[in-house]
């Protein structure tokens, strides 16, 4: 029992201590909601129809569900996001047991070059290629299943890139 009254501090100053560098709220040193953030539609260049409407979608609901800025939905925002989607590839996993050369699993991987501009000043905030991918078991269909897949991808996307600007790491 006395032995207890030493260990239980010490476990609550070591399980105190982990939590130290934890951080409420926005981590580049903004208040939660003082600026709001416009995302125009990304261009896409790729093959790919359709990636840059669920890209710039995935992105307004990442930045919306986060909170470090306010979505500017009716008027101009502070910051301007653009983007580019530059590239899509695809690269063999797993091969079929029968033919080893016909890939049965893809890690897709798509590219962007996003910048953000301060609407007021003009300023460049970011300016640089953000990747994201995901993973496509093809089935019979690798069209159907990149098409299935895609969600996933603008999703992995859109959290880099608001992962990006919420952390100020320009």
């Amino acid at each position: 029992m006395r032995a207890l009254k030493f260990i239980l501090p010490g476990l609550a100053a070591v399980a105190l201590a982990g939590c130290a560098s934890y951080h409420l709220g926005p981590v580049n040193g903004a208040v939660a909601g003082e600026k709001s953030i416009e995302v125009q539609p990304f261009n896409n260049q790729t093959l790919q129809p359709r990636l840059g409407d669920a890209l710039t979608q995935s992105l307004r609901e990442c930045l919306q569900a986060d909170a470090t800025y306010h979505l500017a939905t009716r008027d101009p925002g502070d910051v301007i996001v653009t983007g580019v989607i530059r590239g899509y590839t695809r690269q063999g996993l797993g091969y079929l047991s029968t033919d080893v050369a016909t890939p049965e699993n893809y890690r897709v991987e798509v590219v962007a070059h996003v910048t953000a501009r301060d609407r007021i000043s003009g300023k460049l905030i970011l300016d640089k290629d953000v990747k994201g991918h995901t993973f496509v078991n093809i089935g019979t269909d690798l069209a159907s299943a990149e098409r299935q897949a895609m969600p996933l991808l603008a999703e992995d996307l859109a959290q880099n890139i608001a992962e990006i600007l919420d952390e100020g790491a320009w």
